[in-house]
């Protein structure tokens, strides 16, 4: 008798345990990453073929994941030379117009919250930025707006994440998604190397 209860409980342990680790608080891969430079996106969120750990990983960090038909999902959290984002630098965000109904750019932090700020600069969006007349665009993102018509504030942020939104895309389709022209993210300056 006591050997099946110690058996069920560690069954529960492991199991418990796997799922945990294997949704790591992160979108599992499921074998179904895009990778765009720095951006990675797993197309099984919202889908009906996610297998248990990327729904695992979903229900985890609460994302209220829309049909791939609807919205895509793409994520960062290191700049083009593939350093961590630091919420004491300034960056710039640039890129074009996306083929999608509307398009957003946001901020979180390690917790999968918007930072905790009162500057109320946690996102970029389609009609919120200026687009110049070769399509494109250009944001700051850092603890301060240093003059940018459009910012992203980092204040506040431990390790930022930086997702973008597309709702509708023209065409959500893995070969349309991998050809995205998703915008870039260099670093500027670091207030830690301006003290030195």
């Amino acid at each position: 008798m006591w050997r099946w209860v110690l058996a069920g409980a560690a069954g529960l342990a492991l199991g418990t345990w796997s799922a945990w680790a294997l949704a790591g608080g992160q979108l599992g891969d499921g074998g179904s990453t895009i990778r765009i430079g720095q951006w990675s996106a797993n197309t099984l969120v919202g889908s009906k073929a996610a297998d248990p750990w990327t729904r695992a990983a979903t229900a985890r960090v609460g994302l209220l994941a829309l049909p791939r038909s609807e919205t895509v999902y793409f994520d960062r959290t290191r700049d083009e030379a593939g350093q961590p984002i630091d919420p004491n630098c300034t960056y710039r965000l640039a890129g074009a117009e996306l083929p999608a109904r509307w398009w957003s750019v946001t901020l979180y932090d390690d917790d999968q919250m918007l930072a905790r700020n009162a500057d109320d600069a946690h996102a970029i969006d389609a009609s919120s930025v200026a687009v110049g007349p070769d399509r494109r665009w250009e944001a700051v993102v850092g603890p301060a707006a240093d003059g940018a018509a459009s910012w992203i504030s980092t204040g506040a942020t431990r390790a930022p994440l930086l997702m973008v939104r597309l709702y509708q895309p023209a065409a959500p389709d893995d070969a349309s998604l991998a050809a995205l022209p998703l915008p870039t993210l260099n670093r500027v300056s670091c207030a830690v190397e301006a003290a030195r």
